[in-house]
C-alpha cells in the first residue's frame, strides 16, 4: 500500500495538539498493512501506532506514552535508537531496504526484515518534534529469497554429481538456518521398500540417528514409517501422546524431540525413496508455509536420489561392461595362446598356468588315457599351494571329485575346506550338490574362512594355507569328456560363481582346442608312419660308393608328400637307384608312390635295360584307373668299374640330375623324357656316366628348385649348382680334397634354407652318390 507524499507531509508538518495528532494517525494508519508509529520528542515517546505496528513489534504490549525504548528494549542494541536521534537531531529522513531485526521479548524472539522510512515531524515553525516510522515487513520475501538461493544451490550439486551425503545433509543444514526452530532428517528406502536407512540428521543426536537407522515401514512405525508405508504426510504434533509413535516415545524423549512431520519421497514412477521429516523440541502443529517447505523439499530430496540411484547404476553397468571387457580378453588371450600350442598335453599344461592366479592360486588337470586317469599339469601361486596336494587325504579327495564329473560331464563344486569333512556326508558315489545351482542354501559367511586342514589331522600340511574351496570343470569334447580342471580356493582368491563361470568357458575352449591338436597330432604321425614306409629305412652300403639322402614334407607334415626315393640291389653285383615326385599328395599319391617304388623294383630285377623298367613303370601308371596320375621320374642303375663307377640314367620329366666333380666343376645332364603315365607308351633311352673317385650324382625333387625367396624369385638349377660348386672351397681349407654326399646334402639344405627360409610350401627330397 503506497501512502500519498502530500498526506504524509501534511501529517509531519502540521501543527496540531497532540491528541488531534493521534486521532489523525489513527484515521490515516489504522487499516493499513503498513507498520506506522508516531514517537514524540528527543526520547522518542510513542505517542501513536496502528494495529500493524503492535502485531509485529508488541504483540501484547499495546501501551502507549512511554519512550519506545524503553517499551521495547531489544531495539536499542541493534541501533534503532541511534538512528532515530539522528534523524530528531538532524531533520533528515533515513530509509533502509531489507534491515534485519530480532524482535520479541526473551525466550520467545523472532527474526524479521523490513524497508524502513523514519520522517522527521516538524511544528508549525518548522521544528522536529518527533520521528514518523513507517515500514513493510519483508520477511516472507526475504525468506523466500533465501530458499531459492538455497534451492540452486542444492540443484547445483545435483548437477555436478555431489556425493549424496553431502546434498542430503547440506539441504538439512540450510533449511534449519532458515527456520531455527526445526530439525531435519532424511531417510533412504531400501531396494525392497521395506525399510528405511539414515541418510541425514546433522542435529539430531548419533544415538537416535543410529536406533532409527533401518526402522522398518508399517502403520505405526513412528512419523516416517508409517509416512513411508501409506505413502503420505504423517503430522505428529505431540509425540508423547501420539500411539504411532508407542515404543519409539522414550527414544525421542531422550533426544529432545516433541513433533515430528513425515513426508514421504517418491519418484517419477512412484517408488518409495525415503522420508523427509522436520521434527519440533515442543508439540507444534505445522503452519501452512511448514508444510510448502516441507512438499518442495522433498522434491528436491527425490531429484537428488534418484540422480544418485542414476549415477550408481550408470557406474555399476561400467563397472559391469569393464569387468566384461576384462574377462572377454582374459578368455579371449588364453584361446590364443592355448590354440597356439601343437601338441595335446602342451594345451592342457598351457591352461593350468593361465589360470593362475588369474581364477585360483592352485589348479589341477586330470585327463583320461588308456582307461586310467592320471593328473598331467599342476599350476600354483605358491610352493606350498602345491605341496599341499601331497597331503595325506587330499589328493584322494579331488581324485574322487574328478572321477564323479568324468562320469557326469557337470560341474561339481564343494564350499567345506578341502581336506576337511564336510557337515553333511555325501552318500558313497553321490555327487557333491552344487551349492550356486538355484535353491541350493546360501553358505555362512563364517564358514569361508575355515581353516584349510582338519586341525585334528596332526600330518596336515602347511597350517597357514586356508583353503576354503574347490571347483571340478569338465572337459568335454564332441559329447565326451576326457579331463578336469580343478581349481582350489583360498580365502583371499574365493571361488564365486563369477570364476566359475570363466573357468568352465576357459575349459570349454581349451578341451576342443586340445581334442584337434590331439587330431592334429595323431594326422602328423599317422602321415609321417606313412610316409617313413614308402622310403627306405636306410640306405644301403655299396662298395665303393657313399650314400646320403634327405627328405623334408611340406607345411606341417599333414599329409603324404609325393617325393620318393629308392635304393635297392640287383643281380649280378649291380644296384639300382631312383627319385621321382608323384602328381598330389594324400592317400592318393601314397597310393601312387608304393605303386611306382614296387613296380620298379619287381621290373629291375627281371629286365637289365633301364629304359624297359621305366616303360614298365610308365604302363603300370597308364593302367591306373586314376585320373591326373602323373609321375616324374629319375632311374638309374650302377655298377663298378675299373676307374670307379658306371652309371645308366633315364630322365622321365624329372629335375636334370647333376654331376659335381671331383675338382668341383658341376655338370647337368639334360637328356630329354616326358612323364610318366601321360601316354600308355614311353620312348626313352638311357645316357651312360662314368664317376670316378671324389665324383657325385646329385638328385633332387622340385621342392628344392622351385623354393621361393620373399620377392617369388625360384632357387632354380644354377643355384643348386653354384651351392655344389662352393662346397669344395669350403672342405679344402681342412685339408680334404673332395666332399663326402652327407656333405653335399647339408649344402644343398643349407643353401636352400638361407634363400627361401625354413618355409617348405612342396616336398624337398635329395639324394646324392658318390663314387669313393
Amino acid at each position: 500500500m503506497s501512502i500519498p507524499s502530500d498526506r504524509l507531509e501534511a501529517v509531519t508538518a502540521r501543527s496540531t495538539t497532540a491528541y488531534t495528532r493521534t486521532e489523525e494517525y489513527e484515521d490515516l494508519f489504522d487499516q493499513a498493512p503498513v507498520i506506522f508509529a508516531a514517537l514524540c520528542g528527543p526520547q522518542h515517546v510513542l505517542e501513536a501506532a496502528n494495529p500493524a505496528f503492535f502485531e509485529v513489534f508488541g504483540g501484547e504490549r499495546t501501551l502507549t506514552g512511554a519512550p519506545v525504548g524503553e517499551l521495547y528494549p531489544e531495539l536499542g542494541p541493534q541501533g534503532v535508537l541511534d538512528r532515530l536521534d539522528a534523524v530528531y537531531a538532524t531533520g533528515t529522513a533515513y530509509r533502509a531496504r531489507g534491515g534485519r531485526l530480532v524482535l520479541g521479548a526473551p525466550g520467545a524472539e523472532r527474526e524479521g526484515f523490513f524497508d524502513f522510512t523514519y520522517e522527521p515531524r516538524r511544528d508549525a515553525v518548522g521544528r522536529v518534534d518527533g520521528v514518523i516510522v513507517i515500514a513493510v515487513e519483508t520477511t516472507p520475501y526475504h525468506h523466500a529469497q533465501l530458499l531459492a538461493a538455497e534451492q540452486r544451490i542444492l540443484l547445483e550439486q545435483i548437477a555436478r554429481d555431489a556425493p549424496l551425503r553431502e546434498i542430503l545433509t547440506d539441504m538439512a543444514r540450510a533449511i534449519e538456518d532458515l527456520a531455527p526452530e526445526l530439525i531435519v532428517s532424511v531417510l533412504l528406502a531400501d531396494p525392497d521398500g521395506r525399510h528405511l536407512r539414515h541418510g541425514t540428521g546433522p542435529s539430531l543426536p548419533d544415538f537416535y540417528n543410529e536406533a532409527i537407522d533401518g526402522v522398518a515401514t508399517g502403520p505405526n512405525v513412528g512419523s516416517c514409517g508409517t509416512a513411508a508405508y501409506l505413502r503420505a504426510p504423517v503430522i505428529v504434533s505431540d509425540i508423547a501422546t501420539d500411539p504411532r509413535w508407542a515404543g519409539y516415545e522414550d527414544l525421542a524423549r531422550r533426544a529432545g524431540l516433541a513433533a515430528c512431520w513425515s513426508t514421504p519421497i517418491l519418484g517419477a514412477d512412484d517408488e518409495l525413496l525415503g522420508t523427509f521429516a522436520m521434527y519440533h523440541r515442543t508439540p507444534k502443529v505445522p503452519a501452512d508455509k511448514d508444510v510448502a517447505l516441507s512438499a518442495a523439499f522433498a522434491r528436491i530430496t527425490a531429484l537428488a536420489i534418484q540422480r544418485h540411484r542414476a549415477m550408481e547404476a550408470g557406474r555399476a553397468a561400467q563397472e559391469r561392461e569393464k569387468a566384461a571387457r576384462e574377462d572377454l580378453a582374459f578368455v579371449l588371450d588364453a584361446s590364443t595362446a592355448i590354440t597356439r600350442e601343437p601338441h595335446y598335453f602342451d594345451c592342457l599344461q598351457c591352461m593350468a598356468r593361465l589360470t593362475v592366479p588369474a581364477l585360483a592360486p592352485l589348479c589341477t588337470v586330470h585327463v583320461v588315457e588308456d582307461g586310467r586317469t592320471r593328473r598331467i599339469a599342476v599350476a600354483s601361486a605358491s610352493r606350498a599351494a602345491e605341496e599341499y596336494l601331497a597331503s595325506p587325504g587330499i589328493g584322494d579327495e579331488i581324485d574322487h571329485a574328478v572321477a564323479r564329473v568324468l562320469a557326469s560331464g557337470t560341474t561339481e563344486t564343494d564350499r567345506h575346506p578341502v581336506g576337511a569333512p564336510p557337515t553333511e556326508p555325501d552318500q558313497a558315489g553321490a555327487p557333491t550338490q552344487d551349492l550356486d545351482a538355484p535353491g541350493a542354501p546360501t553358505p555362512d559367511l563364517d564358514d569361508l574362512g575355515a581353516p584349510a586342514s582338519n586341525p585334528d589331522r596332526s600330518d596336515a600340511p602347511d597350517q597357514d594355507l586356508d583353503v576354503t574351496r574347490y571347483v571340478c570343470v569338465p572337459l568335454t569334447t564332441r559329447g565326451r569328456t576326457f579331463g578336469v580342471l580343478t581349481l582350489v580356493a583360498t580365502p583371499d582368491r574365493p571361488l564365486d560363481c563369477h570364476v566359475i563361470a570363466l573357468a568352465e568357458e576357459l575349459a570349454r575352449r581349451a578341451a576342443s582346442s586340445a581334442d584337434n591338436a590331439h587330431q592334429f597330432t595323431d594326422r602328423v604321425r599317422l602321415a609321417r608312419d606313412l610316409q617313413a614306409g614308402l622310403l627306405p629305412p636306410a640306405l644301403p652300403r655299396i662298395p665303393g660308393a657313399g650314400l646320403a639322402a634327405s627328405y623334408h614334407p611340406a607345411g606341417e607334415g599333414l599329409d603324404v608328400g609325393g617325393d620318393f626315393y629308392d635304393v635297392f640291389p640287383l643281380p649280378d653285383d649291380r644296384w639300382a637307384f631312383m627319385i621321382g615326385d608323384v602328381c598330389g599328395r594324400g592317400a592318393a599319391a601314397a597310393t601312387t608312390t608304393g605303386m611306382v617304388r614296387h613296380t620298379a623294383r619287381a621290373a629291375a630285377r627281371l629286365l637289365t635295360d633301364p629304359a624297359a623298367v621305366v616303360a614298365a613303370i610308365n604302363g603300370a601308371l597308364a593302367q591306373s584307373t586314376t585320373e591326373d596320375n602323373f609321375v616324374s621320374l629319375v632311374y638309374g642303375e650302377l655298377r663298378r668299374s675299373a676307374s670307379g663307377l658306371t652309371l645308366d640314367l633315364i630322365r622321365a620329366g624329372h629335375v636334370p640330375p647333376l654331376i659335381r666333380r671331383a675338382d668341383g666343376t658341376v655338370e647337368v645332364i639334360a637328356e630329354p623324357g616326358l612323364l610318366l603315365g601321360i601316354a600308355p607308351d614311353f620312348d626313352g633311352t638311357s645316357c651312360r656316366v662314368d664317376l670316378r673317385p671324389g665324383d657325385s650324382l646329385v638328385l633332387v625333387t622340385d621342392g628344392i628348385t622351385e623354393a621361393r625367396a620373399s620377392d617369388g624369385e625360384f632357387f632354380d638349377e644354377h643355384r643348386l649348382a653354384d651351392a655344389l660348386a662352393a662346397v669344395r672351397c669350403r672342405t679344402a681349407l681342412r685339408g680334404r680334397t673332395s666332399p663326402t654326399a652327407a656333405t653335399l646334402i647339408e649344402a644343398v639344405t643349407a643353401a636352400v634354407t638361407a634363400f627361401a627360409g625354413d618355409s617348405t610350401p612342396d616336398d624337398q627330397a635329395a639324394l646324392v652318390l658318390t663314387a669313393t
